[in-house]
């Protein structure tokens, strides 16, 4: 009785397996149909926006982002910010930076290097590269630190208080990337009108 009673459950479970693979196979032209129909993507609830809802923290953040670029060359400020932007994958700041390095004049072919700044480094300025250099340093700083032969890279080329600024500018890009991020924003939408 045990074995009729195992065969059974064995040719049922086959049987119920065999007609589960016949309907879930499809004909070419029903596979080519599925994947030209229009994929829905699921709607992300609303994220809230920073600004309003933390109005002080992010006036605050407004301040020490425009005390860190005081004094610096404002081609070097938006190189810093595409550099840890790309690094960020934040497409919103990056869009807002190269949009406005271009309003400023800088140069289409730089624009295309920052993201591979070490293999072209005919387009940058010695201090422009320590200053990237420090950028991804910094940006990626969970990785190792910021190695010795960095920062003394960088303080050959910045003094003491043109160093401490541009730190500060690579924390705002930084915290702006990850407010971007976490709250969603669009790439293509400059709210800065408001804002930053």
């Amino acid at each position: 009785m045990v074995m009729t009673n195992n065969a059974t459950a064995t040719q049922t479970q086959t049987t119920t397996q065999a007609q589960t693979a016949t309907q879930t196979q499809t004909t070419p032209q029903a596979q080519t149909a599925h994947r030209d129909q229009p994929q829905t993507q699921p709607v992300a609830a609303p994220r809230l926006d920073f600004a309003k809802a933390a109005p002080k923290a992010f006036k605050a953040l407004i301040g020490f982002d425009a005390a860190a670029r005081d004094g610096l060359d404002p081609a070097l400020v938006e190189l810093v910010q595409i550099r840890a932007s790309l690094l960020n994958g934040c497409a919103y700041c990056l869009h807002m930076h190269t949009s406005d390095a271009r309003k400023a004049g800088e140069d289409e072919a730089r624009l295309h290097m920052i993201g591979v700044w070490r293999e072209a480094r005919n387009f940058f300025t010695e201090k422009e590269q320590a200053a990237l250099a420090l950028t991804e340093a910094v940006t990626l700083v969970a990785r190792g630190g910021v190695p010795d032969d960095v920062y003394a890279r960088a303080a050959r080329h910045f003094d003491e208080a043109e160093l401490a600024r541009l730190l500060a500018l690579i924390f705002a890009i930084n915290t702006w990337n990850r407010i971007a991020l976490s709250t969603a924003k669009t790439a293509g939408e400059d709210e800065r009108t408001a804002a930053h």
